[in-house]
């Protein structure tokens, strides 16, 4: 394996374990929806410059737009206001290691609901998992949970949101280049979290110009959001599919180094035991079965 992509895989992790730090730094100013908006707005921007440089062409009669939209709301815009919401209430090192849980959703939506072959290992991941859930709640004799229940609640279901979107996601948008599947989810997010962000919330634009705010939006939108795909799909090409996802186990941890460094964010046992077991669960659920013949499909990753 070249160190290139190891380099490029440590810098994804980084960018998309950061953007749970830029949207705390963001929620002191905007509403979720509206950070929703601003991220696939930048977003948006930098795909289409990319894809401008690359000519990679846009072929916008040969996308689904109603599959598109539909699947754009449920893995994108509607999950990153979920989040944004779920940060007023938790730190972002939580969320992140909540987000972590996203694969095992995924698993448990295949197979309640599009019929993907399952095995013994995978609940056995989903149980080890949900142990380290129970662990990160906090149950303890004195309160029930120590954790706050209504942000903990949000983040399963943005999680699950991202699991519903990739299974769509699998079956609507085949045929797709990435540029195209990436152009077609932003701009559909940025038209539905604008939407609700002007009806919901008070924007505020004058903190646009904050530096703070310039930076975050630039980390949250352009890096996080455009530039993270192209290392993505670049580790998926000169790598594998199997090793581009391994960010997934990088992701929290880098979540924590933001968290800690620049925010302050306390890090206790609890929380390293429960995202231990929460990513041990995920890598045995995760592992293919040799008797189970599973379907061939595209990997696409959650727009973190």
């Amino acid at each position: 394996m070249q160190r290139s992509l190891f380099f490029a895989l440590f810098l994804l992790s980084l960018i998309w374990g950061g953007s749970y730090f830029f949207i705390k730094i963001l929620l002191h100013d905007f509403g979720p929806w509206t950070i929703a908006f601003l991220r696939s707005t930048l977003g948006l921007a930098a795909i289409i410059i990319i894809m401008l440089i690359l000519r990679v062409p846009f072929a916008l009669k040969k996308i689904p737009w109603m599959p598109m939209a539909i699947m754009a709301l449920i893995n994108t815009a509607i999950p990153w206001a979920i989040i944004g919401f779920s940060e007023t209430r938790l730190t972002s090192t939580m969320a992140s290691v909540l987000n972590a849980t996203t694969p095992l959703w995924t698993m448990v939506v295949g197979i309640l609901f599009f019929q993907v072959v399952s095995h013994r290992l995978q609940w056995l991941g989903m149980g080890i998992a949900i142990v380290g859930l129970v662990i990160l709640l906090g149950v303890n004799t004195d309160s029930l949970i120590s954790v706050d229940l209504l942000g903990f609640i949000c983040m399963i279901a943005s999680s699950l949101c991202y699991a519903i979107g990739s299974q769509l996601s699998k079956r609507l948008l085949n045929g797709l280049s990435m540029y195209q599947i990436t152009f077609g989810t932003l701009l559909c997010a940025m038209l539905g979290s604008g939407s609700a962000a002007f009806l919901t919330e008070p924007i505020a634009f004058t903190q646009l110009t904050s530096l703070p705010n310039i930076a975050a939006l630039a980390g949250l939108g352009i890096f996080g959001s455009g530039i993270a795909y192209i290392l993505f799909y670049y580790i998926v090409q000169k790598g594998s599919p199997e090793f581009a996802t391994t960010v997934t186990y990088l992701i929290p941890a880098s979540a924590m180094i933001w968290g800690y460094t620049m925010l302050g964010e306390k890090i206790y046992w609890s929380l390293l035991i429960g995202l231990a077991l929460i990513l041990a669960g995920v890598f045995l659920a995760g592992r293919s079965h040799p008797k189970a013949v599973q379907p061939r499909v595209r990997n696409k990753p959650t727009l973190q």
